[in-house]
């Protein structure tokens, strides 16, 4: 009996020890994570905040209202080490709304300090609207840039529906409201109003480009047939300033803007900028990664179950997908 008791002590000892080691383990491991996302997140930074800078701003896929967005613009705007501010944009487009808000965001930093756009392979559409709202942009020559214009989409699913024998009843309040149906054709008076909503944006689209690149309206709406141009081209059409990349946005800013010379470009995204603590956003990323997952996700949940955005609303988009159900 003796011995079967000092058995089980030993046992219960070896446990302890085990489950110490473990503990031991995952503290070192979190640690080092923690400590790889802390190297990532000032070599990235480039120590932003420490030191006087020219902050570069990705703006690329689909245009939304993207709060995190405005929100890092807006520090931008506030942060007196940030000198300028260049976007480079690659985009073709997305929301009016979604443009329109950047666009005042971008208008708001120019207020205060230098701003420039850096365009890459595109920037079309409400892409182009946010680019119009600096004080310079540059393009390389085969870069696209242009397609002033906006779009409203709808589907007449009614012959599918008769197909299949399917029918869709309705009581409505007014003839107008949810007009244009999928369900049915829609009737005159609907494409009336939708004409009227999306002549009403192009006007102020096209009024906004007039202003910001010193064109007349009359020229500005010869330019808003919806066409693209070629960076070449449109800097013949006043819709860019001048061909070429970095180099060319840091000349403008330091000979014609009198930004100090040397400044170091410094990528800021809004995940990185978020709340103070850049190194947790970096580690959520890391593991992320390693779990397969998309590490530009804001949660779990969204790295889970991440939708292509929704567009429903007007849309200021190049070569927009075809057959899609909703309000475009």
């Amino acid at each position: 009996m003796a011995a079967l008791a000092e058995d089980i002590i030993d046992r219960r000892r070896l446990r302890r020890k085990l489950s110490f080691w473990r503990i031991f383990a995952f503290t070192i491991a979190a640690l080092a994570v923690v400590a790889l996302a802390l190297a990532f997140a000032f070599r990235d930074r480039g120590a932003a905040g420490l030191s006087d800078e020219i902050a570069r701003v990705s703006i690329d896929g689909m245009i939304l209202e993207d709060k995190k967005l405005l929100d890092l613009l807006d520090r931008l705007r506030r942060d007196d080490a940030v000198k300028a501010v260049v976007l480079r944009i690659d985009s073709p487009g997305g929301t009016t709304t979604g443009g329109e808000a950047t666009f005042e965001a971008v208008r708001a930093i120019a207020a205060v300090k230098p701003v420039a756009a850096e365009v890459g392979t595109l920037a079309a559409s409400a892409a182009y609207m946010i680019a119009a709202g600096t004080d310079h942009i540059v393009a390389r020559r085969t870069s696209i840039v242009g397609s002033i214009g906006v779009i409203f989409q709808y589907v007449d699913a009614s012959k599918l529906l008769d197909t299949i024998g399917v029918e869709v009843n309705a009581i409505k309040s007014a003839p107008m409201k949810a007009e244009p149906s999928p369900f049915g054709p829609a009737p005159e008076e609907a494409k009336e109003m939708i004409r009227r909503l999306v002549m009403d944006t192009f006007d102020w689209f096209v009024s906004l480009v007039a202003e910001r690149r010193g064109l007349s309206i009359q020229d500005a709406r010869a330019l808003a047939d919806g066409s693209v141009f070629s960076g070449r081209q449109g800097l013949e059409r006043k819709l860019v300033d001048a061909i070429g990349g970095e180099e060319e946005v840091r000349r403008w800013l330091e000979e014609e803007r009198g930004v100090p010379k040397g400044l170091k470009f410094v990528d800021r995204k809004p995940e990185a900028d978020g709340y103070g603590w850049p190194f947790f956003t970096s580690a959520k990323s890391l593991i992320f990664s390693a779990l397969g997952l998309d590490p530009e996700a804001g949660s779990l949940d969204e790295a889970l179950f991440r939708k292509a955005g929704h567009l429903d609303g007007l849309v200021s988009l190049w070569q927009p997908s075809q057959g899609r159900v909703g309000l475009q």
